[in-house]
């Protein structure tokens, strides 16, 4: 396994990010992870190492990279300053839009076709968090690059806010996969259904659901909130949706 981090060429400036390979010349099918608020540390390195295992070349991109550099977050020590991490965490969230961080995705999208390792065509994104809600814009906004989006433990994907991730629904061509927390007043039940509804109007494949019993951020090995089972079931139903999407389909 090959981590290596990069300089990514973006309208902006060169924004870090990191790569996972498998050792060898691939070529692999691409795939985006964005990430959650708790920015960029060894958890979502060893998310990243797990997906290549899969047989993929990944992309993780530091969302916050506009805040300047930082040491990888150890989430034990700032969670036990309160003050702290509210304003550590307000200086990351005040860095990126929903504007910057498509231009970033865009910037993702391109490094990814000039890499000879990995396979040409259409790739897949995931996000967590606020991630899920860039992997639908994304998804919106590249429709002939995404073939598959998924998002977990996101929140506010189908609200009233005029730039709402759902009112991106008809311009998707990705088969998508939503996969919300029982416990997260971010993405409540009535959202899960707009969410659902938008995309079905759209003829876009998709699954919308919420994993009962779990918490926001349930996905995460290194947060309290952190529920084997259902992140175990996670990498099982996203890995299930970028074989067929990014696998099977160059074998048809």
């Amino acid at each position: 396994m090959t981590q290596t981090q990069i300089a990514l060429p973006t309208p902006d400036g060169e924004a870090r990010a990191y790569t996972f390979t498998l050792e060898g010349h691939g070529p692999w099918p691409a795939a985006i992870i964005f990430m959650d608020a708790p920015a960029i540390r060894p958890a979502l390195f060893d998310m990243g190492e797990r997906l290549a295992r899969h047989g993929y070349f990944v992309l993780l991109p530091d969302v916050f990279w506009r805040a300047g550099p930082y040491e990888p977050i150890d989430i034990a020590a700032v969670f036990k300053d309160e003050a702290a991490r509210r304003e550590r965490f307000a200086k990351f969230m005040g860095s990126t839009d929903p504007e910057k961080q498509l231009r970033d995705a865009e910037a993702c999208l391109d490094y990814l076709d000039r890499q000879p390792q990995v396979k040409p065509g259409r790739v897949g994104v995931t996000g967590y968090c606020m991630g899920a809600g860039i992997s639908l814009r994304a998804a919106a906004a590249f429709p002939d690059r995404i073939a598959a989006a998924a998002g977990f433990h996101g929140g506010r994907l189908a609200t009233d806010a005029p730039d709402s991730p759902h009112l991106g629904a008809p311009r998707i061509k990705a088969k998508v996969l939503i996969a919300g927390a029982d416990e997260d007043a971010g993405f409540p039940p009535e959202q899960a259904d707009r969410l659902r509804a938008a995309l079905d109007a759209a003829d876009v494949d998709n699954e919308v659901t919420i994993y009962k019993g779990a918490k926001h951020g349930y996905t995460m090995p290194d947060l309290p909130v952190y529920d084997r089972e259902a992140a175990e079931r996670h990498w099982s139903e996203m890995l299930k949706l970028f074989d067929e999407a990014l696998k099977e389909k160059a074998h048809a």
